[in-house]
């Protein structure tokens, strides 16, 4: 039996910048029991570079060290895992900017009709407060003011 350790195997990876995310997957099937691991009593570095917002320069976190049984039932995870981070991230949606509406990238009747149900929503909900306030406490009598 081949065993190997974690920080080897995230060599591999065709994007370093996603071996957190690789880590992160490897311990998911761990536990889901997909292969075996088991934790070493060492760390290891991280290959992705991170930064700070609004400071210089970058750092590294550590992760600690795995040691597994590199099955071929593994070896076609690791493909599959290392195919899917290395693909481009998951589109993002697109912003609804006055540009985007016009060239067509995002659908105004959608958008208006989302705002239109959350306006709804958020109305009915002041409504049933206000109600729920007014059958809560008893009204307290008003004294007129005697000149």
């Amino acid at each position: 039996m081949p065993y190997q350790k974690l920080s080897e195997q995230v060599q591999k990876l065709s994007n370093a910048q996603r071996s957190d995310s690789f880590v992160k997957l490897f311990r998911d099937a761990v536990r889901d029991g997909q292969f075996e691991a088991a934790y070493l009593p060492e760390r290891f570095t991280l290959p992705k570079q991170y930064s700070r917002r609004g400071a210089e320069g970058t750092y590294q976190k550590d992760a600690k060290e795995m040691l597994f049984d590199a099955t071929p039932k593994f070896e076609a995870w690791f493909e599959q895992t290392n195919r899917d981070l290395a693909a481009a991230r998951r589109d993002s949606t697109i912003k609804p900017t006055l540009e985007n509406i016009e060239a067509g990238l995002v659908d105004f009747k959608a958008m208006a009709a989302e705002t239109r149900k959350k306006m709804q929503a958020s109305y009915t909900k002041g409504q049933a407060l206000g109600t729920s306030r007014s059958k809560a406490a008893p009204k307290k009598a008003v004294r007129s003011k005697r000149k």
